[in-house]
């Protein structure tokens, strides 16, 4: 398993990173290409750049659908669960399992349907040719604009995210069976900043001057002689 999480965070790092970059590179081209200097001009211009937008939609599309997947194994998709909350643990259970499992269903329908989407629109025709089958009368199926790749390549992400999406509901279900625990994800936690406790009596959300919250690396104590201390 672990081998599969890393996986999927470095295919999803590495699909945000590349995407931010390509972007970058092409929007400076497109500008630079406006400066009328001599020779750098038409070396900039003789550039073609025409297919970053499309490979940066197509990785992006792969990025949302891994994402996804990886969201569901950490606990950092958004849920409305105010009523779940209130239930008795062992009702709140039952419920808890039959949302995973409707997740898990729901996802596996659509791999399992977008499978047979790409393997229509020319997954079918590719294998086949690269095994040296008979094709027959197979469709070969249509390409991308700029890139020219076949589309069922692109499409791949559905089956192939949807599929590892059901994988993590379903693995998410056997642990809570298992621990009664699901993955929760700290939205305000950022890496490598050190947690703030505290004081016992400071109301993080109280606002004296009914504008800015409580500083928490300097929150004034009041001493009994009316003193104030940060601390």
């Amino acid at each position: 398993m672990k081998i599969l999480d890393h996986l999927e965070e470095w295919l999803v790092t590495f699909l945000m990173g590349a995407a931010t970059l390509i972007i970058f590179v092409s929007v400076l081209h497109r500008y630079a290409t406006g400066f009328a200097i001599p020779g750098v001009q038409d070396w900039l211009i003789g550039i073609n750049l025409s297919w970053a937008q499309e490979l940066c939609i197509i990785m992006f599309v792969w990025m949302a659908k891994f994402g996804a997947a990886y969201g569901v194994r950490t606990g950092i998709h958004v849920g409305v669960d105010v009523l779940i909350n209130r239930l008795e643990d062992r009702t709140r259970g039952k419920f808890i399992v039959f949302g995973l499992l409707a997740g898990a269903l729901f996802t596996g329908t659509i791999g399992t349907l977008g499978a047979h989407f790409v393997w229509e629109n020319g997954a079918h025709y590719s294998f086949y040719n690269f095994f040296g089958l008979e094709m027959g009368d197979l469709y070969e199926g249509p390409t991308t604009p700029d890139l020219e790749w076949p589309t069922w390549i692109v499409y791949s992400a559905i089956p192939l995210g949807s599929w590892l999406m059901c994988f993590r509901f379903l693995q998410v279900t056997a642990g809570f069976v298992r621990s009664g625990e699901l993955p929760h994800h700290d939205h305000g936690h950022v890496d490598g900043i050190d947690e703030e406790h505290l004081p016992v009596d400071a109301n993080p959300y109280g606002m004296d001057d009914n504008l800015h919250p409580h500083d928490i690396k300097h929150h004034r104590i009041v001493d009994s002689d009316g003193k104030g201390e940060s601390k």
